[in-house]
């Protein structure tokens, strides 16, 4: 039987040099591995990169190309593209164990030793070797590229501890200390954010791209190694930290560029895999499909934002964050209120404000405005594009003749009534509150009557948001919640507290200008 038809069981079982050549072992270069187990698994119809969702016709056949090429690789895109993720799992098309001399550093091949160490060895025990097997998962090594790292952290350096307890001169290879990067010899490594590594250890970088090895310090050490690079990087006109230096960029194989979900749907899978829902959250909080819209639709309007610098990005953390904050709002209501069951209301996006205020980076205008203010605009914006999905087009309604279904909605409010949807409101009083409203239930039974009737009351909420973001009635924000009221007394109200010497005194002002 030959050596790939083993057993892991029966590879295992193989101790020394001498078992592995009886059993026909034959070394494989790690972009060979890769390339081999990689046609294995297309050939078997086995996805090799579970859990990424919307690269199945873009990123994904680019970097399996890249891996038959068996070329060395940079994901380049925005922050929370999954680059580093998908460098992660190409750990799965390593062989699961590989030999190595017992006590090596470098992880030699028995067959072809590389350090000093394993060469002695072999030559002092020939065919009794001992080996040991070592896992696909110790085969992956990852560094955040830092402007403190230094060349010997990468590649290595002169250990004087070493040379002194040996008692061996500096001139023997013996007393190097390696890197991460020798340390590395048949796996694969990363190197996240490149663009910030110092350009000289950049150019460190060069020969083991190129010729596969290295130099320490002067030696005259050659260390053919074998390593499979994967670099990520941030697009470099947003990076001014600092960038990829042409040199090194000239001698990375493939360059593949990700990016954000290009639908909601795509975005839906993703949030709701990698979102952190415990159990008991989930029996208390009932989410509908439009709430899981409207998070992923609040992502597309960041990234759209004119206050948002388009160059940074906006982070599918982002939805994955306010999802996690949209459960707990409505958890920590139903804590409060003493109830075993609730929904989400449309009132708890206001709680993920935290969600997205840490996770964009504002241009200058954004600045101005401030990031809670942006972050209103963003859940209102929202809003207002998924309400035309569910409900007429208010404006078009006012100006067309004919009934208009908003119509009793707007005449309650310009009564004089108000209605206050507080965080803390008990389901049963919100309830109350909302069917209260003359012409809101009404509404949703024109256009949603076979709606079940949890989500009939979050579309009654929802048809107050959308009015209020076409402007027809108004939409205060509370210490304690929100509040709608008419629209024109909302604007009589701004202007209380103004004087007409104020009045006089602001076109003084102007006069002035």
């Amino acid at each position: 039987m030959s050596y790939e038809n083993l057993s892991n069981s029966e590879k295992l079982a193989l101790t020394t040099l001498g078992q592995l050549k009886t059993a026909g072992y034959q070394p494989k270069s790690i972009r060979k591995e890769l390339r081999d187990n990689l046609i294995q698994r297309i050939k078997n119809k086995q996805n090799t990169f579970e859990g990424i969702y919307g690269y199945e016709e873009t990123v994904i056949p680019e970097l399996e190309r890249a891996i038959l090429s068996q070329h060395h690789i940079n994901l380049l895109g925005l922050r929370g593209q999954a680059k580093t993720r998908l460098a992660r799992l190409m750990v799965n098309l390593l062989d699961e164990y590989v030999p190595v001399v017992t006590g090596s550093e470098l992880n030699d091949d028995p067959m072809m030793p590389l350090s000093r160490f394993a060469h002695d060895v072999i030559t002092e025990q020939g065919d009794n070797t001992p080996i040991f097997w070592l896992h696909r998962k110790e085969r992956y090594t990852e560094k955040l590229a830092t402007p403190d790292v230094s060349i010997a952290d990468l590649i290595g350096d002169v250990d004087p501890i070493k040379a002194a307890t040996l008692k061996l001169p500096y001139s023997d290879e013996r007393v190097i200390h390696y890197g991460l990067i020798p340390r590395s010899h048949r796996g694969i490594f990363v190197i996240n954010e490149l663009p910030d590594l110092q350009a000289r250890i950049q150019v460190s970088l060069f020969n083991i791209l190129q010729e596969g090895d290295i130099q320490i310090r002067g030696f005259k050490l050659r260390l053919p190694l074998d390593i499979q690079f994967v670099f990520t990087a941030n697009p470099e006109d947003y990076t001014n930290r600092g960038s990829i230096v042409t040199p090194l960029k000239d001698r990375i194989d493939s360059q593949i560029i990700t990016h954000y979900p290009k639908t909601i749907e795509i975005g839906r899978k993703i949030t709701e895999q990698e979102a952190r829902i415990l159990p008991e959250q989930a029996a208390v909080v009932q989410v509908n499909e439009l709430i899981k819209n409207m998070v992923e639709q609040l992502a597309i309007e960041a990234r759209q934002s004119e206050y948002v610098d388009e160059k940074s990005g906006v982070s599918a953390r982002l939805t994955i964050s306010a999802y996690e904050n949209l459960i707990s709002t409505a958890e920590l209501r139903a804590l409060h209120n003493n109830e075993e069951h609730t929904q989400i209301r449309v009132s708890d996006f206001w709680g993920v404000i935290p969600s997205i205020t840490g996770k964009v980076e504002l241009v200058y205008e954004g600045e101005q405005e401030g990031p809670y203010i942006v972050a209103q605009n963003m859940i209102g914006k929202t809003l207002r594009n998924l309400f035309l999905e569910y409900f007429p087009n208010p404006e078009k309604m006012k100006k067309q003749k004919g009934k208009d279904p908003y119509k009793p909605i707007v005449d309650w409010f310009g009564e004089g009534n108000t209605i206050d949807i507080l965080n803390n409101l008990g389901d049963k009083a919100y309830r109350e509150a909302l069917r209260h409203i003359k012409g809101l239930d009404e509404l949703v039974e024109e256009y949603h009557a076979n709606e079940p009737f949890e989500m009939k009351v979050f579309l009654m909420e929802f048809a107050l948001h959308g009015l209020a973001e076409y402007s027809m009635i108004s939409r205060n924000t509370l210490s304690g919640g929100l509040q709608f009221k008419d629209l024109l007394s909302s604007m009589f109200n701004m202007s209380e507290g103004f004087s007409e010497e104020d009045l006089e005194d602001d076109d003084d002002d102007d006069d002035e200008y």
